[in-house]
Order: C-alpha cells, then structure tokens, then sequence
C-alpha cells in the first residue's frame, strides 16, 4: 500500500515539474512574439501579447518595462507611467527604467511641486530606505551573530588585547543589530504606508468630501502619482506631492500594489 502511495506521489511530482517546465516555455514563447511584435512597430499587438502574461499571473519587472514601452510609442500617458512604475518596484535603482519613466511624466499635465524633506528627517529617511526591510533584518541577525562568536572568543581568549579587541567589536555588533532591527521596523512601517497610484482618467475632480455634491478642491489629469490614503464606499482620499489632499473616485485612478488596509 506504501509502495503505490509513493508512486503516485512521484508521479504527480513528475507532472508538475513537467508542466511547469512547459507553462514557462509558453510564456517566454509570449513575452518574445510579443518582443518581435513590438520590434516591428506593432505597439498595440505587442500589448495584447504580454497582457496574456498579466492575466496569467505572470510578473516581472522586464514585462511591465516593456509593457511600459509599448503604451509610450502608442502615447497611452497613464499606463506607460503605470506600468514603468510597477517595473520600478521591482527594480528601483534600474537605470533604464527611472530614465523612460521620467520621458512618460515628461508627457502629464500636472506641474505638482513635491515638498522637499530637510534636516534630520530628510537623513533618516535616505538611511532607512538604503536598505529594504529584509535586508535590515538579514544585517541584524548578521549582528547577533557576530556578537555570540565574539562573546564565546572573549570568553575562551587568554591574552587581555585579545579580550578587549572582542569586547570592543561585540559592543558595536550588539548595537548594530538593535540599530538594524529599528531600521527594518521602520522601513516595513514605510512600506505599508507607500500606496501609490496613477490617475487613469483624462480628468478627474477632487473632492473635499467622498460623495458627487461636495466642494471641489483641484482637478488632476491622466498619469499624475498619488498617494492613496484611506478607502471609504467608492472613493479615495489621496495625498499629491505637495501633500495635498482630496477625495477621488475610485474607478479614476489604479493602484500600484494592494492596498495595505
């Protein structure tokens, strides 16, 4: 009875990496006909090609770049802007991407001078976000991890330089190790604030309250980032650079990563 189990369990385990192995195949089939297709001009079917990896749950920061390019040859504002950003969440220091993206917002409306952040505050923040909150937490586990080998030096080592030498360096791997888990709770707590998304709607009016008959603040046009902040019924309130904010219908603009509340 065992024996036949553990066939069948080999067997489906065969299958799914076969099918795997196929389904990836498939989709680097789509993504390059839809490379050629974009090579020879034909933005819009080049669209259509990699919009077939989006459906399947396919995701990477080469498929939104080009995805992106596409929408910018076809002059599709805000999802050239959308989809070069998604790409950037993948990839935020690729070069190549923050460069097209700026050529995208070259292309908006809106002029939105963003708040520029001063002092301690701006340092802190270039600090925290140098890392992601993983990679914090990777540093201070690093930290404890040195400290218990320096620990168990100490404790074994004869020579008193030797014994300062450890003491000193464990000292500065402990603190490192608390500084980096602040860092990484900070970050993570930056992160689940971070909602961005991009206006879709050729125009859309903000409003000072959710609901049609309240007093309109501004007007945002297609392909301005925002900042959502709350959800309530069918509408957003949403903060732009200048941190200001405003009530937004929801169908208007798209968000960049689920909301985190």
């Amino acid at each position: 009875m065992t024996n036949k189990y553990d066939d069948m369990k080999a067997v489906l385990v065969l299958f799914l990496c076969c099918f795997s192995v196929f389904n990836n195949a498939q989709n680097e089939a789509i993504f390059e006909e839809g490379n050629t297709l974009y090579n020879q001009g034909k933005y819009a079917e080049a669209v259509d090609k990699y919009e077939v990896l989006l459906k399947s749950d396919k995701e990477s920061a080469a498929l939104y770049f080009n995805l992106g390019n596409a929408h910018y040859k076809l002059n599709n504002i805000a999802p050239s802007i959308f989809y070069y950003e998604k790409a950037k969440l993948l990839k935020p220091s690729d070069k190549e991407i923050q460069n097209n993206l700026s050529f995208a917002q070259n292309m908006t409306i809106d002029a939105i001078d963003k708040v520029p952040e001063v002092g301690f505050s701006r340092l802190f923040n270039n600090l925290i976000n140098r890392f992601s909150a993983d990679t914090w937490a990777k540093i201070a586990v690093g930290g404890v991890l040195l400290f218990v080998l320096l620990f168990l030096f100490y404790h074994f080592a004869y020579a008193t330089t030797q014994k300062r030498i450890a003491f000193v360096i464990s000292l500065f791997s402990i603190i490192l190790s608390l500084f980096s888990v602040i860092m990484a709770f900070q970050k993570s707590s930056l992160e689940k604030k971070n909602n961005p998304a991009i206006v879709f709607a050729q125009e859309t009016r903000v409003k000072a309250d959710p609901n049609k008959t309240s007093e309109e603040l501004f007007r945002l046009h297609e392909g301005t980032k925002v900042q959502v902040l709350e959800a309530y019924n069918n509408w957003y309130k949403i903060e732009i650079a200048d941190k200001t904010t405003g009530w937004i219908p929801s169908e208007d603009i798209k968000t960049l990563r689920n909301l985190s509340f």
